[in-house]
């Protein structure tokens, strides 16, 4: 089989129509050129260049064969860029799971990141729970996870890329919406909308804790899984709720946010979850891309 100097070489004397100014060109005499010339052609098996007085003319076979050998030259260049780019990290494809909470504001800035610093990177997104998350990275069906706090297992390293506060949602005719910032003390015997002890874990632990230590005693008129429905019963007029900050980006009717102070461990966090044996400089680059502060 030919080699890709012996094409490059072809191609030189294809385009100058000459061996001298093709060696040249590719800074070499002109009888080791003319010699790749010779080796091309016996292994095709049919003459690609005439020599003449003037110097050389393409015969009908190498006026094909010179398209496909640029072709090729430009084919192995471009696997080259690639095989590179792959291995610095900028291309390729990752395959991202992350928790819904993530999708209000740091999902979509780190889709907009990569897709502006790394065109040639793939970003498969996939809507998975925590727990789910674990098990795909387990057995490697995705590569990197966005989760919520959980108990590291064997393998699998957490890093905290988020951290924010949660912040009181209430239906805007309720007595406290008229308050620029509310006490923990006032949702005492509030009706409040919280997060469900399973599906909703990470946050109804958390909440729970925190009102069992303060005394602050809520009447818990409905359990729900996630944000928006918290947030859409809210809306209804149902109760008052505890969510993280960035779940006001929502914006359900008649509901409005207010600051409340509350104890130091509690607040909202999303964690990149990742094999401790995945060295793929694709993770490894949009690891660095997620821990930016300005991200967070």
């Amino acid at each position: 089989m030919f080699q890709l100097f012996q094409l490059r070489c072809f191609v030189a004397v294809a385009t100058e129509l000459h061996f001298g100014k093709a060696a040249e060109r590719l800074n070499m005499t002109q009888p080791p050129l003319t010699r790749q010339i010779q080796l091309l052609e016996e292994e095709i098996g049919t003459r690609l260049l005439e020599r003449n007085r003037r110097g050389a003319r393409l015969t009908a076979a190498g006026r094909v064969f010179l398209a496909e050998a640029e072709f090729l030259i430009r084919r192995s260049e471009a696997a080259a860029v690639a095989a590179r780019r792959a291995a610095e990290g900028s291309s390729g494809t990752l395959v991202l799971g992350f928790v819904p909470a993530a999708s209000y504001y740091w999902l979509p800035n780190i889709v907009k990141r990569v897709r502006r610093d790394y065109p040639g990177l793939e970003l498969v997104l996939q809507e998975l729970s925590s727990d789910d998350q674990l098990d795909a990275l387990e057995g490697r069906r995705i590569d990197l996870g966005v989760i919520r706090r959980r108990v590291p297992r064997p393998h699998l390293h957490l890093q905290r890329i988020l951290r924010e506060p949660m912040i009181l949602a209430m239906p805007d005719s309720h007595p406290l919406a008229a308050n620029a910032e509310v006490e923990l003390g006032a949702l005492h015997e509030q009706a409040f909308v919280m997060y469900a002890p399973t599906t909703g874990r990470y946050f109804h632990e958390m909440l729970m804790d925190m009102f069992h230590t303060t005394g602050v005693t809520p009447q818990f008129v409905q359990y729900v899984p996630q944000d928006h429905t918290i947030l859409s019963l809210v809306s209804a007029g149902l109760g008052l709720a505890l969510v993280p900050r960035s779940a006001a980006q929502l914006q359900f009717p008649s509901v409005v946010f207010k600051p409340i102070e509350l104890p130091a461990f509690v607040s909202s966090e999303l964690y990149a979850a990742y094999r401790t044996d995945n060295e793929e400089p694709v993770t490894q680059r949009i690891l660095e891309l997620v821990s930016q502060s300005d991200l967070n």
